[in-house]
């Protein structure tokens, strides 16, 4: 199931953000951007959802949110490990890209490490198309976008 987050599910939301990204920060040389994140300003923000077990537990997390640009902004998508490769991730973004339609907006925008190659890969393969590449904050973002069809 998904549903948005609430602050009992902060300290599960952390857990599954860290373990998610933990095996990059060797990689890219510090801590990614979601693992320091203030989580619970986005939870009461209504930025974040998370997707449970079989007993409302978060095994997945996503934090999106509207920009000025006629674009949802997805912040941050993170799977527990333990739970990869069961279309938990997928299911997340269609939240998000739902959720963008129903609000009128006409782009989803996203941005990953360069260095998360898999993220490289996955994206494309979801419809996305990389619209830039830039430094900042110190980390080196590759930027993607989806137009999203117009509601029925």
């Amino acid at each position: 199931m998904i549903r948005p987050a609430c602050l009992g599910d902060e300290t599960a939301i952390r857990e599954c953000t860290i373990s998610a990204y933990q095996r990059y920060v060797a990689v890219i040389g510090r801590k990614p951007a979601p693992m320091t994140a203030d989580v619970t300003s986005q939870i009461m923000a209504g930025h974040v959802y998370v997707a449970t077990d079989d007993e409302n537990r978060p095994v997945g997390v996503i934090v999106f949110y509207p920009d000025d640009d006629n674009a949802m902004i997805l912040e941050n998508i993170a799977v527990a490990p333990e739970y990869e490769g069961k279309g938990i991730g997928k299911r997340l973004i269609a939240t998000c890209e739902s959720a963008a339609r129903k609000q009128g907006f006409s782009h989803v925008r996203l941005y990953t490490n360069e260095k998360m190659s898999l993220n490289l890969s996955i994206y494309p393969h979801l419809g996305y198309v990389e619209t830039d590449r830039r430094t900042e904050d110190g980390f080196k973002r590759v930027y993607f976008e989806k137009k999203l069809p117009h509601s029925v």
